[in-house]
């Protein structure tokens, strides 16, 4: 039992990891490219996280079984 726990805790952490890796990254990338070819301004890290889950909601699809 004691090893389920600890698989499950270690995979929530790696899956936050992950998303605070990929924020990051799209922070950066965003950061790097958009501001010299679209004129645009650059992000902070939390709108690069609002980004993400606006993205997610969008392309996503429906989470929940429907049939």
């Amino acid at each position: 039992m004691a090893n389920i726990s600890f698989a499950m805790i270690s995979l929530v952490g790696v899956g936050l990891l992950l998303l605070f890796l990929v924020t990051w990254l799209l922070q950066y990338l965003w950061n790097i490219t958009m501001p010299q070819v679209f004129n645009l301004k650059e992000i902070t890290y939390w709108q690069a996280f609002r980004i993400l889950l606006i993205a997610a909601i969008l392309f996503g699809g429906p989470s929940i079984a429907l049939g």
